[in-house]
């Protein structure tokens, strides 16, 4: 079996067993998650890149010291980093809470079903997508957070409960009250969500 098939666990410990191409076999696995995930944060691509660099820095060097335990998948610990790291940035610079996400051009909402249509539908969805990540835009941080790694980056309510260090009850409260926040301001702006 080819070295790129093996899972994350295996590849872990062929790492720390003296193979070091098994390293950069898993950070090509899950860089783009990981650096999409920074960027949609950070908004400044170069600011990203620091903040990405770091989180593999730390990634090693946790490897090499054995902190790293097997408590589920590698990609949301290496994520939860990421997420840190880029927490401590903004205390450092005190202004935690300022991230904005108007320069996104990722929609929030994704659907197949949207692949065959015409110009006018396009449009409309374009408009809708616009219309939820302004509102997304008006939640509480922690909702907006759980809204966009639950929508936007598919990742089960354990896999964000693990990400943001609560617990998975916490995750589907917060859940909860985005989308009750959420009907809120849709009913405040008169938006309508629904495609004609």
């Amino acid at each position: 079996m080819s070295i790129h098939n093996h899972d994350d666990y295996d590849l872990i410990k062929q790492y720390l067993g003296g193979q070091s191409s098994s390293l950069e076999i898993l950070i090509n696995r899950h860089k783009n998650k990981v650096f999409s995930y920074i960027f949609m944060v950070v908004k400044n691509r170069e600011l990203a890149e620091d903040i990405f660099q770091d989180t593999f820095i730390k990634v090693i060097r946790s490897l090499q010291s054995g902190t790293y335990k097997e408590e589920g998948r590698f990609v949301s610990w290496v994520m939860r980093i990421a997420h840190n790291l880029i927490i401590d940035f903004y205390r450092k610079e005190k202004h935690l809470k300022t991230v904005s996400n108007d320069s996104t051009e990722v929609p929030l909402f994704n659907s197949a079903k949207y692949s065959e249509l015409t110009i006018e539908e396009s449009l409309v969805i374009d408009q809708v997508h616009h219309d939820v990540k302004k509102l997304v835009e008006q939640l509480p941080e922690e909702q907006k957070e759980v809204m966009v790694l639950r929508f936007y980056y598919d990742m089960s309510f354990k896999e964000i409960a693990e990400h943001t260090n609560v617990s998975i009850n916490t995750a589907l409260g917060r859940m909860r009250y985005a989308i009750l926040n959420l009907r809120k301001l849709m009913e405040k702006s008169n938006v309508d969500l629904v495609i004609h």
